[in-house]
């Protein structure tokens, strides 16, 4: 397996590919997205270990979008069945997808317990527990503390999760080992990934800046809050979509294809992108 170094200008690509991507197949792939995100709110409804359970799923929900992507990256229709592409891949490899998981599980709520040093908890009840969110909370020294301790956190748990359910199943990359390629990766290629940010940033703010002005379009011709409610959500949900309908572009310029054919969907070679 070995490591592409691409331009800065591969994000704006990245971009562009999960956009044109995502509206081959729009309605399958929000609609598996949205069956991911449900998956992963019945889980956290589960007493005790639903918050953790639901965290474990996420490296899963992600490898996810990207098999569905490479689907309809080639006019392929995405199943639901993708939704546990993970899990049928064989042995060794959901042995694999279930370490990657307990690991971000275990890796997020190392990050809430260290954020909890600082507020207590209150920062972690918010984003875990459901806790209502107060004025008097939010503007708590000792929260935003704690919040931006979070985040600064993250980003490096981000990156190393980035690309590993991809070298997983594509590569049959040990779970550790994929985390260590995953970061290496990210860190090469940390031009590309910045524009990627950025790119991904302007989109979600002049889809916001849209939404918001249909929004007061449609206050001002008297029609009510509801409509103006389930646009903002549907938006949401199609921008979320796009986002991870991008992600295996990142993974497919970043590493060699896999010698091995036996993985239905590498992604290296076979997205249609022309």
């Amino acid at each position: 397996m070995k490591l592409h170094i691409v331009p800065a200008r591969a994000g704006l690509e990245w971009t562009r590919l999960g956009i044109r991507v995502f509206w081959r197949q729009p309605l399958a792939l929000a609609a598996l997205f949205f069956l991911c995100m449900a998956a992963m709110s019945l889980a956290t409804a589960l007493p005790l270990v639903g918050p953790a359970l639901a965290l474990a799923l996420l490296p899963s929900a992600t490898l996810a979008m990207m098999v569905a992507a490479a689907e309809a990256g080639q006019d392929r229709m995405p199943t639901p069945k993708l939704l546990l592409v993970a899990f049928r891949t064989g042995r060794e490899r959901l042995h694999a997808m279930l370490t990657l998981g307990a690991l971000y599980a275990g890796g997020f709520l190392l990050i809430m317990g260290l954020s909890a040093l600082i507020d207590g908890g209150q920062f972690a009840q918010v984003y875990l527990g459901g806790a209502p969110l107060t004025r008097e909370i939010a503007e708590s020294g000792d929260f935003q503390a704690a919040m931006w301790l979070s985040l600064l956190l993250y980003v490096p748990l981000s990156l190393l999760f980035w690309h590993a359910p991809g070298l997983v199943h594509w590569h049959g990359v040990p779970p550790v080992k994929a985390l260590f390629f995953s970061i290496v990766a990210c860190v090469r290629n940390l031009g590309a990934f910045t524009v990627y940010g950025l790119a991904w940033t302007g989109v979600f703010v002049g889809a916001a800046m849209a939404v918001s002005l249909a929004v007061a379009l449609l206050s001002g011709l008297g029609l009510g809050a509801g409509i103006a409610g389930a646009m903002m959500v549907a938006t949401a949900m199609m921008l979320a979509s796009m986002f991870f309908t991008s992600v295996v572009f990142t993974f497919r310029d970043s590493f060699e294809p896999p010698p091995s054919r036996a993985s239905r969907q590498p992604p290296a070679d076979v997205i249609d992108t022309d």
